[in-house]
């Protein structure tokens, strides 16, 4: 059972999340010969202020 666990930055509407999690697994179905129903693709969101580059927070850097 495949597990494909996606972090991002907080800030894309529900539609292209979903999107990008169907896409996600239809690609690894395809890649891997693994059935649908046997993927697992879980997305965590992060806020700009708990993630950095370096020192410097996202949530510092200009969009």
């Amino acid at each position: 059972m495949p597990i494909i666990q996606i972090t991002m930055l907080e800030g894309r509407d529900q539609e292209t999340i979903e999107k990008c999690i169907r896409n996600v697994a239809r690609t690894v179905h395809e890649s891997l010969g693994a059935p649908l129903t046997s993927i697992r693709v879980i997305v965590s969101e992060v806020p700009k202020n708990r993630f950095a580059v370096g020192d410097t927070l996202k949530s510092e850097m200009p969009d």
